[in-house]
């Protein structure tokens, strides 16, 4: 393990450039040997805060040393350990937990927010995870579960299980179903079957799974014919299951749409396109209280989307 060393001489009286320093110094994680000495692991981000505030000091007045330095002697790790960061943010974490109840839809999305983000800060500078920031993303998963269960009733858990390819030609003027009020993959997904395997479908909205019709091709709720399948990473949404399920991941557009209604279901990698995607569909759902009148106007928002794929590149 290398090491980085900033040795500073601060200049007394520009007080700004002191916290200029001390604020990016405590946001990267530095570890202070002493006053005006701090050490990180080395790294490309390490180095490049370091030399950033090792500029603005000089610039300042002061002056600055950044050095590289291989000490095996010293037990530098245990000034990173941020076991006592992790504790505080799972009690936080707990406390939440306890208090779900009573909130309304916009509190609980705002209170799976900021614990989030503060473990996504915690964890950028925690250079040597290990037992607690494993077991406190757990704690945060389980508090996202089961706002997201509080938000959306009847949200499919991820199942274990083969994909198997199946014939569109076989699944034609079909009785689709899933839940009513649907949102973003439920409306993918419904587009995707009117568009791409069955221009024929009709659909029903249901109140709840049970309430599904045998003769009814379900999807995207538990126990359905195609919902979210897989584990962790590897989860597909429903909108995924049936692209798979048809063959239809030749599509390099159509892969497009797949990772917007990936990103706004259930996470991951980034989106640009999903937040307007979003705001659209909310508009339409907020405005349209037929369930039909809304698929109508969302697969109009997916044509659109979709087709933007096949002329361009995704928005940088």
């Amino acid at each position: 393990m290398k090491w980085l060393l900033l040795i500073l001489s601060l200049p007394t009286e520009n007080t700004s450039a002191r916290m200029r320093a001390w604020r990016a110094l405590k946001s990267a994680g530095a570890a202070a040997l002493r006053d005006g000495v701090y050490l990180l692991p080395e790294g490309d981000a390490q180095h490049a805060v370091f030399r950033e505030v090792a500029t603005d000091i000089e610039v300042s007045g002061g002056q600055a040393y950044l050095l590289a330095s291989d000490p095996h002697d010293y037990p530098f790790v245990e000034l990173f350990d941020r076991t006592e960061d992790y504790r505080h943010l799972a009690d936080d974490i707990e406390n939440a937990l306890t208090t779900l109840d009573g909130h309304s839809a916009q509190d609980l999305a705002r209170l799976a927010r900021k614990p989030r983000k503060a473990f996504a800060a915690l964890a950028a500078i925690d250079f040597f995870p290990g037992e607690a920031q494993h077991q406190v993303q757990a704690q945060l998963e389980e508090l996202e579960h089961r706002i997201q269960a509080r938000l959306s009733p009847g949200e499919p858990t991820p199942r274990a299980a083969e994909i198997t390819p199946l014939d569109a030609s076989a699944y034609q003027g079909r009785l689709w179903a899933t839940r009513k009020r649907p949102w973003v993959d439920r409306l993918a997904s419904a587009w995707l079957i009117r568009r791409f395997i069955d221009r024929k479908a009709r659909f029903l909205w249901l109140a709840g799974p049970a309430d599904c019709p045998p003769e009814a091709l379900g999807f995207d709720f538990d126990g359905a014919a195609f919902t979210h399948t897989g584990e962790g990473q590897k989860t597909l949404v429903s909108f995924e299951t049936l692209q798979a399920s048809f063959g239809l991941e030749s599509d390099v557009a159509l892969n497009q749409v797949a990772r917007v209604v990936h990103c706004l279901d259930v996470g991951g990698l980034p989106a640009p396109e999903a937040p307007g995607l979003e705001i659209l569909l909310a508009g339409m759902r907020a405005s349209l209280s037929n369930d039909d009148a809304l698929l109508d106007s969302a697969c109009q928002a997916f044509d659109f989307l979709y087709t933007h794929y096949q002329h361009g590149e995704a928005i940088q």
